[in-house]
């Protein structure tokens, strides 16, 4: 059984233009341990997936339309918010993409890292004020008996995201999803922040559900990898499958998009983009929905949406066409 196993998901936002489909039959399954990546630009669902397997949407004007979130075979769409906030932090932790408006300005990072310890682990305020300063020694923040009286405002960007990765994982979750956890930092700390969450996973045994756009990011820390496009998967695949044999056209563009100093030198060929835009989620009409933008659209594309089949044991991909 899957730590993770989101099934069908279906998550509508009711606008003055009508309902906005922004995740529309998405299945995605985390076992124990598994990094996924889940990638798409933006405006493809990834964060709204998210959010709503935390259950963090506001309803209204959003509505989880149908599908099932398992986590550990139990279903957390139907449960209240006295008993999301019993998993929320304690069993699966967020690890949001903007650390600046995601703190609290008002309250040092000691007690906000304190906060899910005192709630879950009914901690007195001193024993969780130490576990705090423990937390932020271990994502590898100096003097943390010192830091941890400090505000938000008082650390860089690349140390504000240290400490929501604190906050994140004081009370050992057993999944952790990161939304966009590198976004506005420098490439150095990008690199810090990857590492961190990599050697963190490995010694706290969790999984983790890394959400980004960017395709190195996944290459480099991911098992397996989730494509989405306009609310949709569209391909998933191991991670070293889905990069030697992309079979969407939209994986290709991704794919062929990435730098590559190797080619790009020696050939001084222009960096390739993919044309286009993702379509507008409301009300959206049957068929593909990158048919729009696709080089090898053909008018059966525009007929039905195409089901994920999976043309190899692991790889499922879904479109009409065979581009292998």
């Amino acid at each position: 059984m899957p730590l993770l196993d989101i099934r069908g998901l279906k998550t509508h936002f009711k606008t003055d233009d009508g309902w906005l489909h922004a995740v529309d039959g998405v299945d995605i399954a985390i076992d124990r341990g598994e990094t996924v990546g889940v990638v798409g630009e933006s405006g493809c669902g990834k964060s709204v997936t998210a959010k709503t397997v935390m259950k963090l949407i506001d309803m209204p004007p959003g509505r989880i339309v149908a599908g099932e979130v398992l986590w550990k075979g139990r279903d957390l769409v139907p449960l209240s918010a006295a008993e999301m906030r019993r998993i929320r932090a304690k069993e699966i932790s967020i690890i949001f993409q903007e650390p600046m408006t995601s703190l609290n300005p008002v309250f040092t990072v000691g007690e906000q890292i304190a906060e899910g310890l005192r709630l879950h682990e009914q901690l007195s305020k001193r024993a969780a004020l130490a576990r705090a300063v423990e937390m932020l020694a271990l994502v590898r923040i100096p003097t943390p008996e010192r830091r941890v009286h400090d505000y938000p405002h008082q650390f860089s960007g690349g140390m504000r995201q240290r400490v929501m990765i604190a906050i994140a994982l004081a009370c050992r979750p057993q999944l952790v999803i990161a939304d966009e956890p590198t976004t506005a930092l420098d490439v150095t700390i990008q690199a810090q922040i990857l590492d961190l969450l990599q050697r963190l996973k490995d010694e706290m045994g969790m999984a983790v559900m890394l959400i980004t756009h960017a395709m190195g990011v996944v290459a480099e820390v991911a098992q397996r990898v989730v494509v989405m496009y306009a609310g949709k998967v569209v391909e998933e695949a191991p991670v070293r499958e889905l990069f030697a044999h992309p079979r969407h056209p939209y994986t290709q563009g991704l794919i062929r998009s990435i730098p590559r100093m190797d080619l790009d030198v020696a050939r001084k060929s222009r960096l390739e983009a993919i044309p286009g835009t993702v379509p507008k989620l409301i009300d959206p009409a049957e068929g593909c929905r990158f048919a729009a933008r696709c080089r090898h659209a053909k008018a059966e594309c525009l007929q039905a949406t195409p089901p994920l089949r999976e043309p190899v044991p692991g790889h499922k991909v879904a479109c009409i066409l065979d581009l292998q």
